[in-house]
């Protein structure tokens, strides 16, 4: 007996996965705290090397937190365009968060003490890292099937907002996360549609037996 889905189900899956959007404009409209907890039980179902699971969720409730947090990735927004050079003002014109308008604000880190943790992490420590990506790629699908908009923000200080959120030390934040109804999603990814960068095709991506050489085909 076969444990693959029904084709319905298996479309469900691979339209969640093709028309997941990384959103910056949101509705600002609530959302509930049934929807929340769905999305969070499906980032903590994730997979995690040695079942370590070394993800930490932090909430930010606080109107005044959130104002700070916001202040944060401001800052870093502003100091990135200024490493661009050339493309300062080009990057000053994307729209980089939803802060200013989503439900949710969830702070996505790795926990402390991680060091204890070896099974699957003597040569690839960054396992970890790895382990909370899928976390959050959970809830990132889980929110597209939902009708529920996501965010990533990695345009912030992490030693200044473990300061902020008073986080243990060795702890790291890794993802700001701005959730919640969106008017629609976009066509295609936002930066595609900015003009900023075109996604490459998997051919690209795809090599076999070995990684090849300038002069070796692909």
């Amino acid at each position: 007996m076969s444990d693959a889905f029904s084709e319905l189900e298996r479309a469900a899956v691979y339209r969640a996965i093709r028309e997941r959007r990384d959103m910056r404009h949101f509705s600002n409209e609530p959302m509930s705290a049934e929807v929340l907890q769905r999305l969070l039980q499906a980032a903590h179902q994730a997979p995690s090397v040695g079942l370590m699971q070394p993800w930490r969720f932090i909430r930010i409730r606080d109107v005044d937190l959130r104002g700070q947090v916001r202040a944060l990735v401001e800052r870093e927004r502003l100091a990135t365009a200024k490493a661009l050079g050339g493309r300062e003002q080009e990057f000053l014109r994307l729209k980089v968060d939803g802060l200013d308008r989503c439900a949710e604000l969830l702070v996505v880190a790795l926990m402390d003490q991680r060091e204890r943790h070896l099974f699957g992490r003597r040569t690839l420590p960054e396992m970890d890292l790895a382990s909370v990506a899928c976390a959050i790629q959970n809830l990132w699908l889980a929110a597209r099937a939902e009708g529920v908009g996501v965010g990533w923000v990695s345009l912030f200080d992490p030693d200044a907002l473990a300061e902020l959120l008073q986080m243990p030390a060795g702890s790291k934040a890794v993802a700001i996360l701005c959730i919640g109804p969106v008017d629609e999603f976009y066509e295609r990814p936002m930066l595609e549609q900015a003009g900023w960068a075109s996604a490459a095709p998997l051919s690209e991506m795809l090599f076999e037996n070995h990684w090849p050489t300038a002069d070796t085909p692909v």
